[in-house]
């Protein structure tokens, strides 16, 4: 009997290959994922990371991200939305394979600045493929697909997640550390290179280079030119559409989402004193949950729609980081791993979804541009605000304080967003 969330029956013959190199994209992302991305800051933390030095390996990238988000999405704009997010993606994963000699050539903090800096330097053809790709999955999946589309890359990337980071957790269990982690950057390095070859046959419906949009104007008559004043260049009208409450909404969501980022490490390895197998099984527990959802998303996004499925996550995803700061030894570690992938899998496939509803279609890399300064302001102080919190109140309650702040996230998205 064949699998029929990949077989996909009902999707014309000319959506295939797109969709088909979509699901392989994000299983090699996923083997990236489980590899390098998962353990980079355990690495970091073993290495002797301070809590600031972790929430910097995010804050290089946000920051870069701030500033070069609108110049972006104009370069997008201008170009064959395909070959520009392949492009980027090739320049932003070839810093992984930089990752892997670290070892070799500096000491302990030397190897968490060079991370510090590399991260820096990779933000800037990512910012490009963080606003790119998203224009390229609108333009390659029609909107009636897009929700079975996600749910599916879900699924495919909650397999490769689960299955690679089970396998670095043996990997790092039987191996020195330094040694270890250089396997585990290998192996992620190559996921990454796969994956950017699977972008580069996803092939947008309509074709491009794509013209700028004007801004829109107080009288109904046309202009041949978009006017060329700073407010056009930056955009600033997309701040007085409803876009804009969007935008806020997930600032929000992605606040709280990133704020405990760099506190799960330090009380995952200095208060509850897992190894690198424990954490690499209890993020298999978890993506094994992300797989049983995203089962499910289709299903549940279209009875309810992607707005309150992206309320009711972010809401529930209070679940985990309130449960953890409960925890004390390794098993309550597994039980809530698993419990927490299942609101994940639905907000991870509704977000983006309930983003795209709310853009023009004929603007899309414009509304994403914004979209990147909104996420990545997010992260930039998220990263800076997690250490700070855990420094004021302890790791205990800054984790009980994300909780409450993700259940006032899904509040406003529910009610303003």
């Amino acid at each position: 009997m064949r699998f029929n969330i990949f077989t996909q029956p009902d999707v014309p013959e000319k959506y295939r290959s797109n969709f088909w190199h979509l699901y392989l994209d994000i299983a090699w992302f996923g083997v990236l994922s489980g590899t390098s991305i998962n353990f980079l800051n355990v690495y970091a933390t073993r290495l002797g990371a301070s809590g600031l030095q972790i929430g910097l390996l995010t804050a290089m990238a946000a920051v870069v991200n701030l500033f070069l988000a609108i110049p972006a999405g104009r370069w997008i704009e201008q170009r064959h939305t395909g070959r520009a997010v392949f492009w980027s993606s090739v320049l932003f994963r070839a810093g992984y394979f930089l990752w892997i000699p670290l070892a070799w050539i500096f000491n302990e903090q030397g190897q968490i600045w060079a991370l510090i800096i590399l991260a820096f330097l990779m933000a800037i053809p990512y910012t490009a493929l963080g606003v790119g790709f998203n224009a390229l999955f609108a333009e390659s999946v029609p909107e009636r697909f897009r929700a079975q589309v996600a749910g599916t890359r879900n699924v495919t990337f909650a397999v490769a997640y689960m299955l690679t980071s089970f396998g670095a957790g043996f990997i790092l269990k039987n191996m020195p550390l330094e040694a270890g982690y250089q396997v585990i950057f290998a192996i992620g390095a190559f996921g990454a290179a796969m994956s950017s070859y699977h972008i580069y046959h996803v092939k947008p419906m309509q074709e491009g280079p794509f013209p700028l949009p004007a801004a829109p104007q107080p009288e109904a008559s046309p202009q041949i030119n978009p006017p060329r004043g700073l407010k056009s260049a930056l955009r600033l009208d997309i701040l007085g559409t409803p876009f804009r409450n969007v935008m806020l909404a997930l600032f929000l969501f992605h606040l709280t989402h990133y704020l405990p980022n760099p506190l799960y490490p330090l009380y995952n390895v200095r208060v509850l004193n897992l190894n690198d197998n424990n954490i690499g099984i209890g993020t298999a527990f978890y993506y094994l949950t992300v797989l049983i959802g995203s089962t499910q998303f289709r299903r549940i996004a279209h009875r309810h729609g992607n707005k309150k499925v992206t309320g009711w996550g972010a809401a529930g995803m209070a679940i985990y980081p309130f449960l953890l700061a409960m925890s004390h030894n390794l098993w309550q570690f597994y039980a809530i791993s698993f419990i927490g992938g299942f609101l994940f899998a639905l907000i991870n496939g509704a977000y983006i979804n309930y983003m795209l509803e709310n853009i023009p279609p004929d603007d899309r890399p414009a509304h994403l541009a914004w979209y990147t300064i909104v996420l990545n302001a997010a992260i930039l102080a998220s990263s800076l605000a997690g250490p700070l919190m855990a420094d004021m109140v302890g790791l205990v309650h800054a984790l009980i304080a994300v909780a409450v702040l993700r259940l006032l996230a899904g509040i406003v998205i529910l009610k303003w967003g």
